[in-house]
């Protein structure tokens, strides 16, 4: 049934709704909390324009869908905006000669975030306050549809294996404090999941991969693990298969971390971006309320 106070107005075929109507500077009622996090689950991808938050109110929004996670710490130490531990600052720009947050501007791969610990967090929110003129678009796909775009025969061979998430690096490529550069992936660090997992509701199956760099399926030769990671990833991450958000200042994207991969594109190093991000480690009671 449609909630009464925002419509929802999907944005491709495979993830991703727009979510208009609502300002989110004002307090959340718990039915409209609780909409919001069913059709998050729905859609996997929430975007909502011209928002004019400041970081309580995106920490009090984030805080509708579960509790907050501090910010991580960096390439460039624990970045977190003023007064708030909980707001990951994303940013190339450069103060006093001092990065303020991270990722700077180049590419990120495709991953979803810390797939290396055992229970990856849950779903994001980043807000933008600077975007640049080109490039810095967020990339995002369904990992149903990319379990669903397999062939049956790789279907069927990936159904009982598992993989190792590395996590020695993150997203960027940047080296985490206090892991040395992996020279064999199938002894470096990272948590072993499984490599089809299914909705604990609808049963639907997904893959995770988490990100392609430095991965390893189990009781596979590097060589094997990395031939069959290559077919699996050329079938399941297809262009066709992704939506892309192009940024505007006041954007607010938020989207489930365990059954969606994210990336984003360069953008020229002299063009600012700055956002703002909290990280929901598990669902919360509206989310808890939704999938009632």
């Amino acid at each position: 049934m449609p909630h009464t106070e925002f419509t929802v107005h999907p944005v491709s075929p495979t993830l991703g709704a727009e979510i208009r109507g609502l300002d989110l500077s004002q307090p959340l009622r718990p039915a409209t909390a609780s909409a919001l996090a069913d059709a998050l689950d729905r859609h996997l991808v929430l975007v909502f324009r011209g928002q004019a938050l400041s970081d309580a109110d995106l920490v009090r929004v984030s805080g509708h869908f579960g509790p907050l996670d501090k910010a991580p710490i960096t390439e460039n130490g624990r970045l977190h905006a003023p007064g708030h531990e909980e707001v990951y600052v994303i940013s190339n720009v450069t103060e006093n000669g001092r990065p303020i947050g991270a990722l700077g501007a180049g590419e990120s791969v495709w991953h979803a975030d810390m797939t290396y610990l055992e229970t990856p967090p849950y779903a994001s929110s980043l807000y933008a306050l600077e975007v640049p003129a080109e490039g810095g678009d967020t990339g995002f796909l369904s990992m149903f549809a990319a379990y669903d775009a397999l062939p049956e025969a790789l279907k069927r061979r990936v159904e009982r294996l598992s993989i190792k998430h590395d996590s020695t690096t993150n997203s960027g490529g940047y080296l985490r404090q206090g892991f040395a550069p992996p020279t064999d992936v199938a002894t470096s660090p990272g948590t072993v999941h499984p490599l089809v997992i299914a909705h604990p509701v609808t049963g639907a199956r997904a893959l995770l991969l988490g990100r392609r760099p430095h991965a390893h399926i189990s009781g596979l030769s590097v060589a094997e693990s990395e031939a069959l990671l290559d077919e699996i990833w050329a079938a399941a991450v297809r262009p066709e298969l992704a939506w892309h958000h192009r940024w505007r200042v006041g954007d607010l994207v938020m989207w489930d971390n365990r059954w969606t991969m994210h990336r984003r594109d360069p953008f020229p190093d002299d063009q600012r971006r700055r956002m703002h991000r909290t990280q929901i480690a598990v669902p919360g009671r509206a989310s808890e309320n939704a999938a009632a």
